[in-house]
């Protein structure tokens, strides 16, 4: 149970991040959403998790990408919610292309928001995990991190090297009580992803289908309570990348 502590979740106003900000409410938790774009899907999500679960939860926009701007709002979020608990690094942008002709401002783009946008966020919540001494960082990284995936180069990159931030953090923390893993999920269902039925990468999901957002909100849920567990990559892929 995740009873009277405050989870942040970037990105948390649809898909993946919504599922897990839901699921954590459900646990018992205090929530702040992030969010880029639409503050109504992102109050949308405050409001199921305040209504269904009786917890506090409110939505802050900011671009993580922006190393000012989360400095601000996570100063914000203290000050609402006293102080932070769990960090999950869910925000995340694709701007797909073939390297050969990839804009540098694509390759840019996506490295500033999936990879520094999680430094970011760790880097202003540290100093509240290591007052408290206790924390719970989850970055939600991807199968195109760990085997690539063509068309994709500053996705995986961006996705492999936050799985390198991550367990840098995790031994660096780790003796303040400071747990940081990952999850590396595969295809999931979500509006980021789009139709994916005719892709032909399918056909080697071992599990033969593609995930939902609910899979890696489970996950985040152990990553969130399992005490013994940092360093830690938690494939939700189907068995694509095994």
């Amino acid at each position: 149970m995740l009873t009277g502590k405050t989870a942040i979740i970037t990105g948390g106003s649809r898909g993946i991040g919504a599922a897990i900000a839901e699921k954590f409410a459900s646990l018992g938790a205090n929530i702040a959403v992030l969010y880029a774009g639409s503050r109504q899907a992102a109050e949308e999500v405050c409001g199921r998790c305040a209504q269904s679960y009786g917890v506090k939860a409110l939505p802050y926009q900011c671009d993580v990408a922006d190393f000012q701007a989360t400095k601000e709002t996570v100063a914000q979020i203290r000050a609402d919610f006293g102080t932070v608990h769990i960090l999950v690094n869910n925000a995340g942008i694709t701007r797909d292309g073939l390297v050969a002709m990839m804009k540098e401002e694509d390759f840019d783009a996506v490295l500033n928001t999936n990879l520094k946008g999680a430094f970011h966020m760790i880097r202003h919540c540290a100093g509240l995990f290591l007052r408290n001494r206790e924390g719970c960082i989850i970055n939600i990284a991807s199968v195109s991190g760990l085997i690539g995936n063509a068309g994709q180069c500053n996705y995986a990159a961006s996705k492999a090297g936050l799985i390198g931030l991550t367990k840098s953090v995790a031994r660096e923390l780790a003796a303040k009580g400071i747990r940081c893993n990952a999850i590396a999920p595969g295809f999931i269902a979500t509006d980021m992803t789009g139709d994916q039925q005719e892709n032909p990468l399918l056909k080697q999901i071992p599990l033969g289908r593609m995930g939902e957002a609910a899979d890696v909100a489970e996950a985040a849920a152990y990553l969130a309570t399992a005490g013994y567990v940092t360093g830690e990559v938690l494939r939700v892929d189907g068995g694509i990348a095994m």
